[in-house]
């Protein structure tokens, strides 16, 4: 069992981790679209996906508005964000399973993937030691994107 709530405490660490990240999301549109926080909390909360929110941060830092270097950063920290989003989503929308000792555990996917002609979904794969050290090092990852944003928030004077 021991394995089990490792296994959870991560998944949870990693989504709050995710969470607590994504909504500093809320500065960076409040500084490129020079709004109010309480303006850029309602344009954060009214885009109800990640994605949209990353495309709304990184439309606003393409602007040619934005001076250069500013653009680089916010559009660096996007990526890097985005990336580490796709393991974030793994893990938030899958079926965890557990054998009856809560050592061996498995995700199993809930997507379709189309072929030309058949379906198949429900992918299951294990969470080993390989990937426990993955979802740590995207824990970390994400953790300094945190930083990251803050950094540039002071920087340019992003309203808080």
């Amino acid at each position: 069992m021991k394995k089990f709530h490792e296994i959870l405490l991560l998944i949870g660490q990693l989504n709050y981790t995710w969470t607590n990240t994504e909504s500093l999301l809320i500065y960076l549109i409040a500084g490129l679209a020079k709004v109010d926080k309480e303006t850029a909390i309602v344009i954060f909360l009214t885009l109800n996906t990640t994605r949209a929110r990353l495309e709304l941060v990184e439309r606003l830092a393409k602007l040619e508005k934005t001076p250069l270097a500013r653009r680089q950063e916010i559009l660096a920290v996007t990526q890097q964000l985005g990336r580490e989003g796709k393991l974030r989503n793994k893990y938030s929308h899958c079926i965890y399973s557990f054998d009856e000792t809560g050592d061996q555990a498995s995700t199993q996917l809930m997507s379709i993937f189309d072929s030309k002609d058949t379906i198949k979904y429900g992918k299951i794969e294990q969470i080993d030691d390989s990937e426990i050290a993955r979802i740590n090092e995207a824990i970390e990852q994400i953790m300094r994107i945190n930083k990251e944003i803050w950094a540039i928030v002071e920087r340019y004077s992003f309203p808080r």
